[in-house]
């Protein structure tokens, strides 16, 4: 009798842990098949039979206010001329800025064809028509033209700009060699400069409350500040060109470029309005 009941107990303890078995595999391989199937797709669009070509972006190109601009096409040449040109307000003139020197330290004003020779520079630039006077100061060159009503400087610009190219291409001298030798030293044209302000000039603009101040002297350059009646005068600027640079330039005759940082707008009388 206690045999029986131990073998009953035994099968039941058998039945019992292979239910366990089976229950625990069932689960097993429900959760391994659910990991083995892929996540249902999120409204899978079907591939378009006939793609639309993508169209190419188009750049846009932003006028600079430079008027011209020389750059090498393909990798960078160090030894590229490169040309900038940038009109004056007043459009009388235009300024060609050089990647490099043209006469370091010094500027020179060529009046005329005559005044150019023996400045390689120069004579190229008079032989292009419609050129009235050229300043070459450093590494820029200003063109003051014939025709002070047209608007438009490109195309003279392409013209003064191939001209220097190909004078600097030569290797030709831009500056006379006799100017260079005889250049003062920029003590002596400070001097010569404020002895005409002080002998010739102010006097003769004393008459309307005018006075000219010397500002500075770089090399051959030289800048004035107007002041007093000076100062906004409608007439200033036929006076600067007229009066002071001739008297300048006659006095002394190696002096070059002539600035003047006046503000004329400050003046009582201003005949430069901010825009």
């Amino acid at each position: 009798m206690r045999t029986l009941i131990s073998i009953l107990s035994a099968n039941r303890s058998k039945s019992a842990t292979s239910a366990e078995i089976n229950k625990t595999g069932s689960v097993s391989a429900k959760e391994t098949a659910a990991a083995k199937e892929p996540p249902p797709a999120v409204n899978p669009a079907p591939p378009p039979s006939n793609p639309a070509p993508v169209k190419p972006l188009k750049r846009t190109v932003i006028q600079a206010p430079v008027l011209a601009a020389d750059t090498a096409s393909g990798a960078p040449d160090t030894d590229a001329i490169l040309i900038k040109a940038q009109p004056s307000a007043n459009k009388e003139q235009c300024v060609f800025m050089v990647n490099r020197p043209l006469f370091a330290g010094h500027s020179w004003w060529f009046p005329n064809f005559e005044s150019a020779e023996g400045s390689a520079l120069a004579e190229a630039l008079f032989s292009v028509d419609g050129v009235e006077s050229v300043l070459v100061h450093d590494s820029t060159v200003t063109v003051t033209r014939v025709d002070k009503s047209a608007a438009d400087w490109l195309p003279l610009a392409k013209e003064v700009g191939s001209a220097i190219r190909g004078v600097l291409g030569s290797g030709a001298g831009a500056i006379a060699e006799k100017i260079v030798r005889e250049m003062p030293a920029e003590q002596q044209i400070r001097e010569d400069i404020q002895r005409v302000i002080d002998t010739e000039v102010n006097p003769g603009v004393a008459g309307h409350g005018g006075r000219i101040s010397l500002i500075s002297v770089k090399g051959n350059a030289v800048t004035i500040q107007m002041g007093g009646g000076c100062q906004g005068c409608s007439a200033a600027d036929v006076t600067l060109k007229m009066g002071i640079h001739n008297s300048f330039r006659k006095a002394v005759p190696m002096v070059g470029a002539i600035y003047d940082e006046t503000d004329h707008a400050a003046g009582a009388n201003p005949y430069f309005s901010r825009g």
